[in-house]
């Protein structure tokens, strides 16, 4: 099974950084992010149009890098977990979890027994089309991979610790967007109410033994996270950095027009 690098970066104590991706799904972008010395991409299926075919492809291109590569799958079903953990994702990050129970069913849907309950199919893509003994790769996949629940609303902030103590769970995420939304105060990041949140969510990890995740679109963003004590960090999505750099060098082309 392809060694999970965001697992082992946290393990030493290192910050894990990765990248989203929104909306590129072509055969090069595996490449192109190994470039950049990642430990893990995070797949959207949430807020993206990607199909299953389109994660499957994706997956199978960063099986050929060092880079770990997870699933945002939409909600909490088995088909979409299961589906993804199939085409050899190594983890998924399952979008505002909400209560303990829910973080148990997740984990059910990701682990096999006796951590969880969920279908064993060998042989195809998740084995890397090899036969395997299933005793060792059924062990070694609940060892490997990553399971994500994002905090997004005030429920999941009340049920924190019900969500960090369940086991399997590796990281709890913000999504800062929703999260402030579910406060009435969307988009700001600076009010205090959202940094106390973002407070008690690492402090929660921390006595749990968990890994703080968040994505912020700016390295001063970056900055003020990882100094609160997040250090799983998905550097932006694809769409933002690709239409930044893109209004950035437009602008410096027009300027040396201009003169």
């Amino acid at each position: 099974m392809k060694l999970n690098r965001a697992k082992q970066t946290l393990s030493s104590g290192q910050v894990a950084v990765g990248h989203m991706l929104m909306e590129f799904a072509t055969h090069g972008v595996a490449q192109m992010l190994s470039t950049a010395d990642l430990d893990f991409v995070l797949i959207d299926m949430e807020h993206s149009p990607f199909t299953s075919q389109d994660v499957a492809r994706l997956v199978a291109w960063f099986q050929a890098t060092e880079i770990a590569p997870f699933v945002r799958v939409p909600m909490t079903q088995y088909h979409f977990i299961a589906r993804c953990m199939d085409a050899g994702a190594l983890g998924v990050m399952v979008p505002n979890v909400k209560t303990g129970s829910q973080a148990h069913e997740i984990v059910s849907f990701v682990k096999y027994a006796p951590l969880g309950d969920r279908g064993v199919a060998l042989g195809g893509a998740l084995t890397g089309y090899q036969a395997v003994s299933p005793a060792e790769f059924l062990a070694e996949s609940n060892r490997n991979t990553t399971i994500i629940c994002q905090i997004e609303s005030e429920e999941g902030l009340e049920n924190l610790e019900a969500i960090a103590s369940t086991p399997g769970v590796d990281c709890l995420w913000v999504g800062h967007f929703d999260l402030t939304n579910s406060m009435g105060i969307p988009g700001q990041f600076q009010s205090q109410r959202f940094l106390d949140a973002l407070a008690q969510v690492v402090e929660s990890c921390r006595r749990h033994g968990l890994a703080a995740g968040i994505q912020p679109g700016s390295p001063e963003q970056a900055q003020q996270w990882m100094g609160m004590g997040y250090n799983m960090i998905s550097y932006s999505a694809d769409h933002a950095l690709y239409r930044a750099a893109v209004v950035q060098g437009a602008a410096a082309v027009r300027e040396i027009a201009a003169r």
